[in-house]
């Protein structure tokens, strides 16, 4: 795994890849890579941050693990290639979209305009085996990936974080409540959406409530 990121974050996060986890971390992702199917590919790992700079993160969105299907994944949580059919938490957070600001449903599942906007769309695991979900947590990418939180928190002001579901949740205390936004509701998966903890969340239009307010342009979801 060739750790190629977004001169925007080197000097934020170079500490890190000189670390001895990062080091096993990336001698275990490159023998998956060698031995397995593993996604995204090699050089879309890092693409959450190719996509948006340090200085232009305005909205943090976190999730779990890549998708796990063949030609899904592309690097940032939640979104798919150009073609693919939106998976179920994708398409109940397009629903959301469509209801909260009156938009029609998108038919592109990649969220790479997002990225351009300002919004770090954070995979916590940034790597997985082929049809094996979880299959690269605990190795490393956790460690590295809160350490990428923690940053922001320090180093920025102002930024929305939307913490959705248990697992997101859990790192509201990687964020300085004091200078930051968090916004939190349930997972949008179908589990969690039927249940009734994600439809009504408003988030999106909360989130661009709170950006125009501080003086910085709305996201066009």
């Amino acid at each position: 795994m060739q750790v190629n990121i977004a001169n925007s974050w080197k000097n934020i996060l170079e500490k890190e890849f000189e670390k001895s986890y990062f080091k096993d971390l990336v001698e275990f992702v490159k023998n998956e890579y060698s031995i397995n199917t593993c996604y995204p590919k090699g050089v879309d790992i890092f693409a959450a941050f190719d996509f948006c700079s340090f200085n232009d993160v305005k909205v943090v969105i976190l999730g779990q693990d890549p998708y796990h299907g063949p030609n899904q994944a592309n690097g940032l949580c939640f979104s798919v290639k150009d073609g693919n059919a939106h998976p179920p938490s994708l398409i109940n957070i397009f629903k959301e979209i469509s209801s909260d600001l009156n938009k029609a449903y998108p038919k592109s599942g990649n969220l790479e305009k997002w990225a351009k906007q300002g919004v770090l769309l954070l995979n916590a695991t940034l790597t997985v085996r082929a049809h094996e979900a979880g299959s690269h947590q605990k190795k490393g990418w956790e460690t590295f990936t809160d350490e990428v939180i923690k940053q922001i928190s320090n180093n920025k002001e102002l930024v929305i974080f939307l913490l959705w579901g248990g697992f997101a949740k859990k790192k509201a205390k990687l964020i300085d409540k004091k200078k930051h936004f968090i916004l939190e509701s349930g997972h949008p998966s179908p589990l969690s959406a039927n249940r009734g903890y994600w439809f009504g969340n408003q988030h999106f239009s909360k989130t661009n409530e709170i950006l125009l307010s501080k003086g910085f342009k709305a996201i066009n979801w």
